[in-house]
Protein backbone atom coordinates (compact mmCIF):
# COMPACT_ATOMS: atom_id res chain seq x y z
CA UNK A 1 0.00 0.00 0.00
CA UNK A 2 1.45 3.53 -0.47
CA UNK A 3 1.37 6.23 1.95
CA UNK A 4 -1.26 8.33 2.26
CA UNK A 5 1.17 11.08 3.32
CA UNK A 6 4.83 11.43 3.34
CA UNK A 7 4.98 11.83 6.79
CA UNK A 8 2.55 10.10 9.09
CA UNK A 9 0.24 7.03 8.37
CA UNK A 10 -2.54 5.29 10.42
CA UNK A 11 -1.98 1.69 10.79
CA UNK A 12 -3.86 -1.43 12.71
CA UNK A 13 -1.88 -4.40 14.69
CA UNK A 14 -4.36 -7.54 15.43
CA UNK A 15 -3.36 -9.64 18.19
CA UNK A 16 -5.46 -12.95 17.96
CA UNK A 17 -5.87 -14.84 20.88
CA UNK A 18 -7.53 -18.31 21.03
CA UNK A 19 -6.84 -21.26 23.34
CA UNK A 20 -3.98 -19.51 25.38
CA UNK A 21 -2.34 -18.48 22.40
CA UNK A 22 -1.49 -15.46 20.68
CA UNK A 23 -0.98 -15.39 16.31
CA UNK A 24 2.32 -13.60 15.25
CA UNK A 25 3.14 -13.77 11.71
CA UNK A 26 7.46 -13.63 11.15
CA UNK A 27 7.49 -11.09 8.47
CA UNK A 28 9.44 -11.53 5.67
CA UNK A 29 10.70 -7.84 4.56
CA UNK A 30 11.01 -7.25 8.02
CA UNK A 31 12.62 -9.81 9.65
CA UNK A 32 10.74 -9.39 12.75
CA UNK A 33 7.70 -11.44 14.48
CA UNK A 34 4.80 -9.13 14.14
CA UNK A 35 1.19 -9.13 15.16
CA UNK A 36 -1.05 -9.19 11.78
CA UNK A 37 -1.45 -6.21 10.66
CA UNK A 38 -0.98 -3.03 8.07
CA UNK A 39 -1.57 0.61 6.75
CA UNK A 40 -5.41 1.86 6.99
CA UNK A 41 -6.27 2.32 3.45
CA UNK A 42 -8.12 5.45 1.99
CA UNK A 43 -11.22 4.09 1.75
CA UNK A 44 -11.97 2.42 5.27
CA UNK A 45 -12.38 2.99 8.53
CA UNK A 46 -9.76 1.46 11.29
CA UNK A 47 -12.07 -1.19 11.99
CA UNK A 48 -12.58 -2.16 7.98
CA UNK A 49 -8.87 -2.26 7.98
CA UNK A 50 -8.77 -4.69 11.39
CA UNK A 51 -10.59 -7.22 9.86
CA UNK A 52 -9.16 -7.28 6.28
CA UNK A 53 -5.88 -7.15 7.38
CA UNK A 54 -6.70 -10.47 9.55
CA UNK A 55 -8.28 -12.04 6.80
CA UNK A 56 -5.52 -10.98 4.05
CA UNK A 57 -2.49 -12.04 6.05
CA UNK A 58 -3.91 -15.26 8.21
CA UNK A 59 -7.44 -16.32 6.38
CA UNK A 60 -8.92 -15.89 9.55
CA UNK A 61 -12.30 -14.03 9.93
CA UNK A 62 -12.07 -12.62 13.26
CA UNK A 63 -14.28 -10.50 16.03
CA UNK A 64 -12.65 -7.77 17.32
CA UNK A 65 -12.47 -7.26 20.98
CA UNK A 66 -13.81 -4.02 22.51
CA UNK A 67 -16.29 -1.36 23.17
CA UNK A 68 -18.65 0.21 20.68
CA UNK A 69 -20.32 3.37 22.22
CA UNK A 70 -24.39 3.25 21.35
CA UNK A 71 -23.59 6.14 18.91
CA UNK A 72 -24.56 5.18 16.19
CA UNK A 73 -27.31 7.13 14.12
CA UNK A 74 -27.82 8.82 10.52
CA UNK A 75 -24.03 10.21 9.71
CA UNK A 76 -22.52 8.53 12.55
CA UNK A 77 -21.12 5.11 12.75
CA UNK A 78 -19.51 4.03 15.76
CA UNK A 79 -16.46 1.77 15.99
CA UNK A 80 -14.94 -0.87 18.07
CA UNK A 81 -12.19 1.02 20.20
CA UNK A 82 -8.62 0.28 19.78
CA UNK A 83 -7.53 -1.49 22.97
CA UNK A 84 -4.20 0.63 22.67
CA UNK A 85 -3.00 3.33 20.78
CA UNK A 86 0.93 4.06 20.19
CA UNK A 87 2.97 6.19 17.67
CA UNK A 88 6.57 4.61 16.08
CA UNK A 89 9.27 5.79 13.63
CA UNK A 90 9.74 3.84 10.27
CA UNK A 91 12.56 5.96 9.40
CA UNK A 92 13.58 9.34 9.63
CA UNK A 93 10.30 11.65 8.63
CA UNK A 94 7.93 9.18 8.86
CA UNK A 95 6.20 7.34 11.94
CA UNK A 96 2.85 5.18 12.01
CA UNK A 97 0.21 5.72 14.26
CA UNK A 98 -0.93 2.18 15.28
CA UNK A 99 -4.79 1.52 16.47
CA UNK A 100 -3.92 -1.83 18.53
CA UNK A 101 -6.93 -4.43 18.76
CA UNK A 102 -7.82 -7.64 20.67
CA UNK A 103 -9.52 -10.46 18.63
CA UNK A 104 -10.94 -13.47 18.50
CA UNK A 105 -10.98 -16.16 15.38
CA UNK A 106 -14.54 -16.85 14.58
CA UNK A 107 -14.02 -17.85 11.04
CA UNK A 108 -11.93 -18.70 8.01
CA UNK A 109 -9.10 -21.48 7.75
CA UNK A 110 -5.58 -20.18 9.07
CA UNK A 111 -3.35 -20.08 6.11
CA UNK A 112 0.46 -17.82 5.72
CA UNK A 113 0.37 -15.24 3.13
CA UNK A 114 3.53 -16.23 1.92
CA UNK A 115 4.36 -13.35 -0.41
CA UNK A 116 4.15 -11.19 3.08
CA UNK A 117 5.46 -13.99 6.11
CA UNK A 118 8.13 -16.39 6.50
CA UNK A 119 5.96 -18.21 9.49
CA UNK A 120 2.86 -17.89 11.00
CA UNK A 121 2.46 -19.57 15.13
CA UNK A 122 0.01 -19.59 17.86
CA UNK A 123 2.64 -19.00 21.22
CA UNK A 124 2.03 -19.26 24.34
CA UNK A 125 3.50 -16.32 26.50
CA UNK A 126 6.48 -18.65 27.36
CA UNK A 127 6.79 -19.08 24.08
CA UNK A 128 7.46 -15.39 22.96
CA UNK A 129 11.01 -15.27 24.26
CA UNK A 130 12.00 -18.27 22.11
CA UNK A 131 11.01 -16.93 19.15
CA UNK A 132 14.26 -15.92 16.41
CA UNK A 133 14.99 -12.97 15.60
CA UNK A 134 14.27 -11.93 18.90
CA UNK A 135 10.38 -10.05 19.14
CA UNK A 136 10.83 -6.41 20.09
CA UNK A 137 9.68 -5.73 23.76
CA UNK A 138 6.82 -3.35 22.67
CA UNK A 139 5.32 -6.18 20.59
CA UNK A 140 5.91 -9.03 23.17
CA UNK A 141 4.40 -6.39 26.14
CA UNK A 142 1.24 -6.56 23.89
CA UNK A 143 1.07 -9.90 23.01
CA UNK A 144 1.10 -11.11 27.15
CA UNK A 145 -1.21 -8.05 27.45
CA UNK A 146 -3.70 -9.38 25.05
CA UNK A 147 -3.19 -13.09 26.32
CA UNK A 148 -4.06 -11.71 29.84
CA UNK A 149 -7.06 -9.60 28.93
CA UNK A 150 -8.60 -12.33 26.76
CA UNK A 151 -7.55 -15.40 29.14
Amino acid sequence: MPHIHERIDFTVAIFVVRDGRVLVVHHRKLDKWLPLGGHVELDEDPEQAALREAREESGLEVALVGERPPTTEPGTRALVAPRFLDIHRIHDGHEHVGMIYWARPVGGELRRAEAEHHDLRWCTAGELDALRPAMSGAVKWYCRKALEELA
